[in-house]
């Protein structure tokens, strides 16, 4: 078993010579080359090495000094040397050290007495402390408070021990006595917690006798009443009704910590609506009054877990809540619209609503760099609203759809995503709706937004005006034919070109014949550039170009080929809603001149790259739509599309609506678990004291010695074998993975007849990982073993190895033997776990991240959802593409999976393949990442795993 250590200093192995060195200057006369070797002995101490030679150094040459800080280094020294032998007996040298401790306790000087104290505080031989125990009594009643509160610790550290009770036998009473006298609140508060610990029953007397008093005593003793109040609550339910009152007293008190922890005691203690309410109004006041962003946040965390527990309550207080959203901080801003989106009703939802709506119009001010973000989280959570109360949907949609054209994207995007589903939800909005959106089409300036905004505009509009609108607004943000002319040298230009140019998209050469310095002809190469302007566009009427225009001469052709389709659905619509059939040929034969000007701009020299196949083929299918219009195929385009929409919400409703019912079932208990009151408590709602019953779990856990399914195969399967049978050391490691560290429990056993001394396990990694500290040398008996524990920090997700070897040496054999170990390799998949983002983010984060590794599919697997789904159970990810769009057999899929490690790292994968004639699989896997590490590890394991089924 490990010792116990106080004290943890890290230090890099220093060199054998220094032993000698240290000593050399403990015998000199110089304090600051004391000082240096002190600190240096401390650490050579504390990582392993036992320096006999020094303790009469030590006390000849150190003991003596004055200097102070000498004489703390010395106390830190006498803290971590052994002070008993193998039979626990204390060694016979430790009575040198009881007199310079006695005299320490009565020297003049305050702080080497107050150091003294403390130093005592963590001495555990009744024989050294025995005839110490005079001097700190008499310290009980010095006239520094500085001493009197470091006598009170030591008191009640040296009565903790075992022999405590009869080296102090009054002691409770010697502390009741120093209670009622003390004037010092941190001496009082020593006092205190003595009695708390050691006389629980004299400090709830003292407590209750001066409950009136309570109030008006010091934030530091107060914490200190909270704390009894928890654990005699906590020992004795059926008495908190005394204590009660107190706590409801503390809530007027200065002390914002105090404010805080009688919030926490409440909601522990009862769960009567008044006492939940006085908590939660408490927490709402602490997150208004504070300054500190971790203290708001910590805040919000309660706020949370009352959420969970006590809704009905927390309802009342949601507007409370919602005035955190005055915080520039944006993670403060997240958690208080996720704890608000869950404690909306029909009763608070118009105030709510109207909150955000005031919270989005501030975002226009432009005065916070973040406004954007924000505003992208303001709609969001205004959406969430929208959707679950569909009536508040139309006070809201009109004033979002003014920031279609804001200069955040992604804001803009969650936008129309939000009006295309409340458009389809709420039908008797969509006549408001789509005339407000041709109205406000020409501010959309990004590429996906226009591209949504056009279906919407291509499935909704649906009488004769509103047809004839879209395909007008259409044409004017396209402006006039053709979008570029080749003027007499040659040079293609906009035919429209303004006289202010903003954006240039082309560069045009030209060729004609010059002559050169020596009278030869040559044919020169000049280059033009074609400036396409982003007009300004007046409201309430269209110019003649617009954004769609500028979109697609930057060489946006999937844009024009979503204004195709969406023309072309337009046109179908028209033709059954115009009773004049010229109309109808009329605006058909204008929109196929569109589309066919965008195929000879696209196939021209006039644009930074060239129209793409799938974009060509999906106009040429416009084209041929227009041209020859079947029934199949016109109810595809005008009912099939909208109505794949509809079953993609209802869906995405019914995913949601079970998600939230698995989380309510989640059972926290199993029937064979022994029966524990607290564990019958819902986890979820858990308080800090409820927490403490967990301790001893906590701890299986972190030792590894904890199976969730009490199987010990599991155990079996984490152990490697580190060296060969016949090696004359074996050696097998446990090796237990936690999410920061790595322990190794190495098994180290002697095959030999011999003795083997200085056996030292020597490791080192590659990767992110640290050995934290060196495991020391050891001596083995003849066929006896040891267990050697190793701690790896692990700082980020990424396949290390750990290696190293194992030397000793023997009586027989003069040189050191090496003992090479195998190398453990450390999985990834033990640092990611499946999660869950929005399309949206996902295909941001896809955008954003610079790291990608591509995996070509190589497998025996035939099926292609039988591979996605070795994929995801190999790579420990969440597909987030729904089981509706991997329906069907037709040959190809494409699926993104989504993975979160426990440093907070996004692991991103694409996974698109398809069936060849032959019955393989073939195509790619994709991972992208923020870091290298993630990304690479992540395709080691694809890679490894791919081939075979299991």
């Amino acid at each position: 078993m490990e010792k116990s250590c106080t004290l943890l200093i890290h230090f890099e192995k220093g060199s054998p010579a220094l032993a000698n060195e240290i000593k050399e200057a403990m015998e000199g006369n110089d304090v600051s080359a004391k000082v240096d070797a002190m600190k240096n002995a401390i650490m050579l101490l504390l990582n392993g090495e036992t320096l006999p030679q020094l303790f009469i150094t030590i006390v000849r040459y150190v003991l003596p000094s004055e200097d102070h800080t000498i004489q703390k280094l010395l106390l830190h020294y006498l803290e971590i040397i052994d002070k008993t032998d193998a039979r626990g007996r204390v060694l016979p040298e430790m009575i040198l050290i009881c007199q310079n401790l006695r005299n320490n306790l009565q020297h003049p000087n305050e702080y080497i007495r107050g150091v003294t104290l403390r130093f005592l505080c963590r001495l555990s031989e009744a024989e050294i402390l025995e005839p110490l125990i005079p001097s700190i009594l008499t310290n009980l009643e010095h006239r520094h408070p500085f001493i009197r509160r470091h006598a009170l610790l030591a008191i009640s550290a040296i009565y903790r021990l075992p022999q405590g009770e009869h080296l102090l036998p009054d002691a409770p009473d010697l502390v009741e006595k120093a209670l009622s006298t003390e004037q010092d609140l941190s001496a009082r508060r020593n006092a205190f917690l003595m009695l708390i610990t050691c006389a629980q029953d004299r400090a709830v007397s003292y407590l209750l006798s001066h409950a009136d008093q309570v109030p008006a005593w010091g934030d530091l003793l107060q914490m200190a009443v909270l704390d009894l109040i928890r654990k005699v609550c906590r020992s004795n339910r059926a008495e908190k009704g005394k204590y009660i009152k107190i706590i409801i007293s503390l809530l007027n008190s200065p002390s914002t910590a105090v404010i805080y922890e009688c919030a926490g005691t409440l909601v522990s203690l009862s769960s009567a609506p008044t006492a939940i309410r006085a908590a939660a109004n408490t927490y709402c006041q602490l997150l208004l009054s504070q300054s500190d962003n971790n203290v708001k946040l910590i805040v919000l965390d309660r706020l949370n877990e009352l959420k969970s527990s006590h809704r009905d309550i927390m309802v009342e207080v949601i507007m409370d809540v919602l005035r955190a959203l005055s915080s520039p901080n944006l993670d403060i801003r997240r958690k208080t619209l996720n704890i608000a989106l869950e404690l909306i009703t029909p009763r608070n939802i118009d105030e709510v609503v109207l909150t955000l709506k005031k919270e989005v119009v501030k975002t226009q001010s432009g005065e916070l760099e973040k406004n954007g973000e924000y505003r992208q989280m303001l709609v969001q959570a205004i959406h969430t609203c929208a959707v679950k109360f569909p009536e508040v949907a139309s006070t809201v949609v009109h004033l979002l759809m003014d920031f279609l054209g804001d200069a955040n994207v992604a804001s803009a995007i969650d936008v129309v995503l939000f009006v295309r589903e409340i458009i389809e939800t709420n039908p008797k909005l969509r006549v408001s709706i789509i005339t407000r959106l041709l109205d406000t089409f020409y501010q959309i300036r990004a590429g996906r937004v226009c591209s949504c905004a056009l279906w919407i505009i291509g499935e909704y509009c649906l009488s004769l005006s509103e047809v004839e609108s879209g395909i007008a607004t259409i044409k004017q943000c396209l402006g006039d034919l053709p979008f570029y002319t080749i003027n007499e040298e040659g040079e293609a230009t906009d035919a429209l070109k303004l006289p202010q140019q903003v954006n240039s998209f082309v560069t045009i050469s030209s060729r004609r014949p010059v002559i050169l310095a020596d009278g030869t002809y040559a044919t020169q190469s000049a280059a033009s550039e074609t400036s396409f302007s982003a007009p300004t566009i007046v409201p309430g009427s269209l110019a003649s170009t617009g954004n769609l225009r500028s979109l697609i001469l930057s060489g946006d052709f999937f844009l024009g080929a979503v204004v195709s389709c969406t023309l072309t659905k337009l046109v179908l619509r028209l033709e059954e809603v115009q009773p004049s059939k010229a109309e109808a040929n009329k605006a058909c034969t204008s929109t196929l001149l569109i589309m066919v000007s965008m195929l000879q701009l696209g196939q021209s020299s006039s644009v930074p790259h060239p129209i793409d196949n799938d974009s060509y083929d999906r106009i040429m299918l416009c084209i041929r739509l227009l041209c020859n219009t079947g029934d199949e195929v016109r109810k595809i385009w005008l009912q099939s599309c909208r109505q794949s929409f509809a079953k993609m919400l209802a869906e995405k409703q019914f995913r949601e609506t079970e998600e939230i019912k698995a989380v309510a079932q989640i059972s926290h208990t199993q029937p064979d678990d022994l029966i524990d009151f607290y564990h019958l408590k819902s986890r979820k709602g858990m308080s800090q004291l409820e927490l403490e019953d967990e301790v001893q779990d906590d701890l299986k856990r972190a030792t590894g010695m904890f199976m969730k399914d009490g199987n010990d195969a599991n155990r079996l399967n984490r152990i490697l074998q580190l060296t060969g049978f016949s090696d004359p050391v074996y050696a097998e490691a446990y090796v237990t993975v936690h999410h920061y560290d790595i322990v190794l429990d190495v098994t180290v056993i002697n095959r030999t007849k011999e003795t083997l001394q200085n056996l030292c396990l020597e490791l080192a990694t590659m990767g992110d990982l640290k050995l934290v500290d060196r495991p020391q040398n050891y001596t083995l008996a003849p066929e006896s073993s040891k267990q050697i524990r190793a701690n790896i920090k692990v700082s980020s997700t990424e396949t290390g190895v750990i290696f190293g070897n194992i030397v000793y040496e023997t009586s027989n054999v003069l040189e050191r033997t090496v003992v090479v170990l195998n190398d453990i390799h450390v999985d990834i998949m033990d640092y990611i776990s499946p999660a869950t983002c929005a399309d949206v983010a996902f295909r941001s984060m896809w955008a954003e991240f610079e790291w990608e590794n591509k995996v070509a599919v190589n497998t025996v697997i035939q099926g292609e959802k039988e591979f996605l789904n070795h994929i995801i159970k190999s790579t420990n990810m969440k597909c987030l593409t729904p089981p509706s769009a991997l329906e069907g057999e037709c040959g190809f899929l494409a699926a993104n999976l989504y993975a979160k490690s426990v440093f907070g790292e996004d692991a991103l994968v694409n996974v698109s393949v398809e069936k060849q004639a032959d019955g393989k699989l073939s195509g790619y896997i994709r991972i992208r990442s923020k870091t290298q590490g993630i990304a690479l590890s992540l395709g080691d394991k694809i890679t490894l795993k791919q081939k075979g089924s299991s």
